[in-house]
């Protein structure tokens, strides 16, 4: 076995040379530098002049947990509950009058809806708190009858005046649920002998909730802050109450900034009910449902724990 003992190395024969490293150069996004700039500008310009304004901050947390406050707070929450049940059962009812067959009822949904959408909710208020000029009475025959002015008390005209008109938006809302499940499964329903009413209730409502729920968790936060307008109509909510401690105690201002204050908290909670509501209902769309604030925390916390362990 002889050796290739002398041989010269032959270019060809060399290994191939790898191609050059890419050099990535970031692209530099001066308009965001500049944007973000000009936001903090902004918002320091902003706190920096309610900071040299006359407000007596400190009637905020003064008066932030007063007795008449929270009634206030109880009040808002009760009138929205309640309004928005009234808006919720009416307007399924009117989407279904609204899809139905039945020439008569389909246009007396139509005429409602048409109605209560084009007109602003405070003049509704309005209407239905001085109705007492066009009829004294209220006469329901043998059931009822009283003055008009001693039935329709300040609760009773914001009760109908939030939740008949949010009766209307949420049948646009429902309706829309309604028409996005197939067709398909209404008919096959109806081929296994089911009725209309159990083909709506265990087979396209369910199916709709997912469409439903969403924009039904923003007009819950909607009523809520909507409850302030029946501050005009001689109601007792939380607008009400702020206004006249800010009346008798000579921070108007300050007592607006609380009310603010309030009514953020509030919705907070609420939006914090939709998440997981509408996590619910997106079972049945999607199979990795997405991580809840608190899943989040735990992923993240969780390889500090197991170091600690580790090191223990």
């Amino acid at each position: 076995m002889t050796a290739d003992i002398g041989k010269t190395a032959r270019p060809e024969d060399a290994p191939a040379a790898g191609p050059e490293a890419i050099k990535a150069i970031p692209v530099r996004h001066y308009g965001r530098y500049v944007s973000a700039v000009i936001a903090i500008g902004l918002l320091v310009a902003i706190i920096y002049a309610f900071g040299q304004g006359k407000i007596n901050w400190h009637a905020v947390p003064d008066y932030f947990f007063d007795h008449r406050i929270m009634k206030g707070v109880g009040q808002t929450m009760l009138l929205t509950v309640l309004s928005m049940l009234i808006g919720i059962l009416g307007g399924i009812l009117l989407a279904v009058m609204r899809l139905s067959k039945n020439p008569v009822t389909s246009s007396i949904a139509w005429f409602y809806i048409w109605f209560f959408r084009g007109t602003p909710v405070l003049v509704q208020l309005f209407v239905w708190f001085n109705l007492g000029l066009v009829f004294e009475y209220i006469n329901l025959g043998p059931i009822y009858k009283n003055y008009w002015s001693d039935f329709m008390t300040p609760f009773l005209t914001a009760l109908l005046g939030l939740g008949l008109n949010e009766a209307a938006y949420m049948a646009e809302i429902c309706r829309a649920g309604l028409l996005s499940v197939d067709e398909g499964q209404t008919e096959a329903a109806h081929a296994l002998g089911m009725s209309h009413g159990k083909t709506l209730r265990r087979i396209v409502i369910p199916q709709a909730m997912r469409v439903i729920v969403p924009p039904t968790g923003n007009e819950v936060i909607n009523m809520l802050k909507t409850t302030s307008l029946v501050s005009a109509v001689q109601y007792y909510e939380l607008l009400r109450y702020a206004q006249d401690i800010g009346q008798t105690s000579g921070a108007p201002v300050e007592m607006l900034f609380l009310a603010a204050a309030w009514y953020l908290i509030l919705t907070s909670v609420l939006s914090v009910g939709q998440y997981y509501v509408e996590r619910y209902y997106a079972r049945g769309s999607s199979r990795n449902l997405p991580p809840t604030p608190w899943q989040r925390v735990r992923r993240n916390l969780a390889p500090l724990f197991s170091r600690k362990g580790v090191t223990a």
